[in-house]
Formats: structure tokens, sequence, C-alpha cells
């Protein structure tokens, strides 16, 4: 049985915890971790970890979870040489060009150290296009992301828009949200009357892969 992505990132993030702390997460650890909603999502993913052999479950404890399988390592970023370690879900990409779909990519769990970023991130996301350029955020960059759905303008915020993420600056003003890239070779986005559109997030920081 193949995984997903998420439940490759799952696994991970279970091996990591269990290394790290000695216990296994709990489900609403798991369902915080990756911005689930409810532990139903997560109980979904641990099912499916479960079903391939990689995981065992004990029913009616808390934290009843067994690794069966070490995961595959993740890829190597700096790691604080203290006990600050940040551990976050790297969550699908983000345009800095065009809107991409926050489930595509390769998804993965790393150790960050929390002096990289202001105010904390929740999650990372991988940038996809160089759009906010000016900004500093290249193709490649994993950018931090905390989560909120309140951000002022003038703030660069990762937005959804009709089930489509990116990254931009907000602009607020004469009745009418602007989302602008940092790159004058890409157009300003304009959310129109009765587009689904939300803030998922404040930018609060990058690590720049093998840099």
């Amino acid at each position: 049985m193949s995984l997903t992505d998420t439940q490759r990132a799952i696994h991970a993030f279970i091996a990591d915890r269990i290394d790290a702390e000695g216990v296994p997460p709990s489900q609403s650890e798991i369902a915080r971790a990756f911005g689930f909603s409810g532990v139903r999502a997560a109980q979904y993913h641990l099912e499916a970890l479960e079903a391939a052999g990689v995981v065992e479950r004990t029913p009616g404890r808390a934290r009843g979870l067994r690794l069966l399988q070490v995961p595959d390592m993740p890829q190597q970023l700096p790691l604080p040489a203290d006990d600050s370690a940040l551990h976050l879900p790297v969550l699908g990409q983000v345009a800095a060009g065009l809107p991409i779909g926050a489930d595509i990519g390769s998804e993965q769990v790393v150790l960050m150290d929390r002096a990289l970023f202001s105010p904390a991130p929740d999650y990372l996301l991988k940038v996809k296009g160089d759009s906010m350029r000016d900004e500093g955020i290249f193709d490649g960059d994993l950018i931090g992301v905390h989560r909120t759905t309140d951000a002022r303008s003038g703030q660069v915020v990762i937005a959804r828009i009709d089930d489509e993420i990116t990254v931009k600056l907000l602009k607020i003003g004469q009745g009418r949200i602007r989302l602008l890239p940092r790159n004058p070779d890409y157009a300003p986005i304009e959310v129109l009357p009765g587009q689904d559109f939300a803030i998922e997030g404040l930018y609060c920081g990058l690590v720049r892969p093998n840099a």
C-alpha cells in the first residue's frame, strides 16, 4: 500500500517525537501539528499507516503508537544546538508567481531553530516562483508560516483564493483587497466579490536549503 505525502510526513513526525521525547504524539498533537480541524483526520491517516504496516496502534491508549518501520530521513536543514528546536511539517508548496495548490509537493517534518523566525511558525511551505524576489523570497525557499486568520495591510501573508494558495504582500483599502507581488514582472491579484478568500497565515521568516 502506497502512502500519501501527508501520511509520510506524519510517519516522520511520529518517529521524530519518539526519538526526541521517548513517547509518540497523541492524535490531538498530530492534528494540531498538521493543521487538521479535528482528530478524525489524524485517525484516518494513522489507519492508513497501520494498514501499510509502518505503525501499530494499541486501542484504548492515548499514545498507543509503535513504529514498525523507520521512515526515510528528512532533508537536512540547519539544526539548533540546544533544546530550542521547532518540529515543523513541510506542507506542500506555495506559489510566489501564480497560486498553486498547497497539497502539491513532498512533505516532511524538519527540526528548525526558533531563532530563525518571528513569530514562531506552525509549519513550513516551499516557495515556487520568483514573484516575491524583492522581498528576499526565492524559488525553493522554505518559508515559515504563523497560522492566523488576521493580518494588517502591509504584511506578507499566505492567502487562499478559491482553494489555491499564494504568498503576497497584503494591501487593504478603498473597499478592496489586493495581493501584491514584489517583482515588477508580475501583476497584482485583486480579490473579486464572491471569490472564496481567506488569510491562512503570516510569513515569519525563511530557510534556504543547501544555502
